[in-house]
């Protein structure tokens, strides 16, 4: 098991659906080769380097942390059950409300619709959305960094600066 990257007071906590293959053998966050999370961080100005997977520790001293929806690894999200993505939103909400980071970056429309429980008919935008599943932090919805997402890197990295002049800038209170 992936150990959380948590802290209290971070700006925002990155929340992927569960580690897969790479992560759980290195035992690190996002440590696939066709993973580009360290390198959106870094080119959104979330970090002032870029970061490797095995300084994930470091995420803190940036404002940053880490969870995953489930712990259990599998080759890829589709491989998750119903059941224990429900069990796992129910212990995130748990987490956001000991941790309280400014903001919660879902990495994925699908990872949110399980936290939420919403069904997957359910339009979700990309970005800050109207509805905060806690008082006072902003849930933000991300594109997947995994290389077998077919959104483009150009427009992910949109998205992950937007959320870095939101932390920087602020919309005040959600």
């Amino acid at each position: 098991m992936i150990r959380d990257i948590l802290a209290p007071n971070l700006k925002v906590i990155f929340v992927g659906y569960n580690p897969g293959r790479a992560s759980e053998a290195l035992g690190h966050h996002f440590a696939g080769p066709g993973n580009y999370f360290w390198a959106l961080i870094y080119d959104a100005g979330l970090t002032s380097h870029r970061l490797t997977p095995m300084e994930d520790g470091l995420l803190p001293y940036f404002g940053l942390g880490i969870t995953n929806l489930v712990d259990r690894m599998t080759p890829g999200s589709a491989d998750l059950d119903e059941v224990e993505m429900r069990v796992g939103g129910e212990r995130l909400h748990r987490k956001l409300l000991e941790f309280r980071p400014r903001a919660t970056a879902f990495l994925g429309k699908d990872l949110y619709r399980s936290y939420r429980a919403l069904t997957k008919s359910q339009p979700v935008g990309w970005g800050l959305q109207e509805f905060c599943t806690v008082p006072a932090m902003w849930d933000v919805v991300l594109p997947n960094p995994s290389r077998r997402s077919t959104i483009a890197y150009d427009q992910r990295l949109r998205y992950f600066k937007e959320l870095a002049g939101l932390l920087e800038y602020g919309l005040g209170k959600p």
